[in-house]
């Protein structure tokens, strides 16, 4: 009786483990896991990280401040 029972818990977790692993499958096909947070932060990105260029570069229409002479 023993053996019988552990048997049919081990086909039940089996088929639990796979019933997971088709839900899982599902949800990944159907876009279930997109990225819902980042369109909202995108908007606070700087255009120029969108294109690729680097923002630490300094502006060539900007020109620097003068050097402070305080002592």
């Amino acid at each position: 009786m023993t053996v019988w029972t552990t048997l049919l818990l081990i086909a039940v977790s089996l088929a639990l483990g796979f019933a997971a692993w088709l839900l899982f499958l599902w949800a990944v096909k159907s876009d279930q896991y997109e990225d819902v947070e980042r369109p909202k932060h995108r908007m606070l990105d700087d255009d120029a990280e969108k294109d690729g260029e680097r923002t630490d570069q300094a502006d060539p229409e900007r020109t620097p401040a003068p050097p402070s002479n305080r002592t």
